[in-house]
């Protein structure tokens, strides 16, 4: 994860609580809408920084990176919890 002072999180959080707001407003949320989101900031950053393979290599790289990081954040603590709680089958 690329790691931002906390001044920048909360300039860029400022915008981000609009959109969570609506999402929270409108739950539950199926997967089409957070894919429709994600697609949108990554066509936005795409066309900000010109279209060419780089641009494309590069939103797919972010997109890996922010699954490995939910992955090793989220998922593998989640896991590791159920273990606990249910036992482990290997």
């Amino acid at each position: 994860m690329q790691y931002i002072t906390k001044e920048k999180r909360a300039f860029w959080f400022g915008g981000l609580d609009i959109i969570m707001d609506k999402l929270a407003d409108n739950a539950p949320v199926n997967a089409g809408v957070i894919n429709y989101l994600i697609t949108e900031l990554l066509l936005f950053y795409i066309k900000t920084i010109g279209e060419d393979y780089e641009a494309y290599n590069t939103a797919i790289g972010i997109l890996e990176c922010v699954k490995q990081e939910l992955y090793r954040r989220a998922v593998a603590p989640y896991e590791d919890k159920k273990i606990q709680e249910n036992g482990d089958i290997y």
